[in-house]
């Protein structure tokens, strides 16, 4: 970290050239004496990459930037702010602090939390930041925070763990593949909080995850506009045999939907033909497994066994997922026949694929018209023409 960075002439030059190329920047001549051009280049590109994911830092004067890595790796805020709606107690114990976006929604609903944090460098931007994000009750260690658990007595009323995968190529299946591996630490960790909350990747099998964690009491399935994020699994000091699974679907808007004991058995009905309106849910309840009980639970019926689509005579608010108004159905043959059709590419148990189609249907659609391609309960190539009504 560069305290000169943070001179109030050279934040001011950071602000006005947050849209300056930063391939160019790197390559140019510094205005500032002892500021690299690369340091400068490096700064707005973070800021960048911060504009969407974390607002508020972006907004916030002062603000200390990372490398783009921390960026990538760090929670976004709707994440984190969702998260923060999990911890129990007064207390929480961040044990992987990282760049401290969790540990700074955390403060705004705790009295006191720890951030731990390995890298120097990284805690000092944490530290420095809070401060200009105006919060007093975060307290900072340089350690390691499973090493420093074991060195003490402290308990908490929520310990956070936000393990990776290691190395750098591969895909994370398994918490014995992440790092810290806590799997071994437990025991230690369930004797130190009420609730343990760790987050992991959306690639972590649940039913895996039950089994190496043992004792879960829920299962958070988090989704931002239909982009799996995070699983967030917490483990209570009571807990049930069967574990509370909640696909969260995350935008403007915040909807649940709990998943229920069995859900995978519940009976679905299958629609004759499409009705007023067509349903895509969110990628929090696919990932869920609830694919019949969304339907049972919204009074919907399935397109087809198989197609993960659904349909209702209302535009139900409450769903976890896109809704679209019905417009024409129609059978492929015919939809072939057609010259004028056009719209934004849905491809749903569908013979053939939606980049194919998207070449062929999607040229000058406006951004409400859909084409929904799947299969009915029949067994017929179907085309749906539809408008869009409420978004992920």
């Amino acid at each position: 970290m560069d305290p000169a960075l943070l001179q109030p002439e050279v934040q001011a030059w950071l602000h006005d050239h947050i849209d300056a190329d930063v391939h160019r920047l790197a390559l140019s001549v510094s205005p500032f004496q002892g500021i690299s051009p690369a340091a400068l280049s490096l700064q707005i590109a973070a800021r960048k990459n911060s504009r969407k994911k974390l607002p508020t830092w972006f907004a916030t004067p002062g603000i200390y930037f990372p490398p783009l890595l921390s960026i990538e790796q760090a929670s976004s805020e709707i994440t984190a702010e969702y998260k923060s709606q999990l911890v129990r107690g007064e207390t929480v114990a961040d044990l992987t602090g990282g760049f401290g976006v969790d540990s700074y929604f955390f403060s705004l609903r705790s009295r006191q939390v720890l951030h731990c944090e390995l890298n120097p460098g990284l805690l000092k931007m944490a530290r420095h930041n809070a401060g200009q994000l105006g919060t007093g009750n975060i307290s900072f260690l340089h350690a390691d925070g499973l090493e420093f658990l074991q060195s003490t007595q402290e308990t908490y009323g929520t310990i956070y763990l936000d393990p990776v995968r290691r190395g750098t190529t591969g895909k994370v299946f398994l918490f014995a593949d992440c790092q810290p591996n806590i799997l071994p630490q437990l025991a230690l960790l369930r004797s130190r909080a009420g609730r343990l909350l760790i987050k992991s990747s959306p690639l972590i099998d649940l039913q895996a995850g039950i089994r190496e964690l043992g004792g879960v009491s829920e299962i958070h399935i988090v989704s931002v506009r239909n982009e799996c994020r995070e699983l967030l699994w917490i483990l209570d000091t009571e807990t049930s045999m069967t574990p509370k699974i909640v696909a969260a679907s995350l935008n403007a808007t915040q909807k649940q939907l709990l998943v229920k004991t069995g859900a995978e058995n519940m009976p679905a009905q299958i629609a004759a033909r499409p009705l007023a309106y067509l349903f895509e849910p969110d990628a929090a309840v696919m990932k869920s497994g609830a694919f019949n009980q969304v339907a049972v639970d919204f009074g919907l019926q399935k397109i087809a066994p198989q197609s993960h689509l659904y349909t209702g005579d209302r535009a139900e608010a409450a769903f976890p997922g896109r809704i679209f108004q019905v417009l024409s159905v129609m059978d492929w043959q015919s939809f072939k026949k057609q010259k004028k059709l056009a719209g934004n590419i849905i491809a749903r148990n569908f013979p053939v694929k939606a980049a194919e189609l998207s070449k062929k249907y999607n040229k000058g659609a406006a951004d409400t018209d859909f084409l929904i391609f799947t299969t009915s309960h029949s067994g017929k190539s179907t085309v749906i023409q539809a408008k869009i009504v409420q978004y992920y």
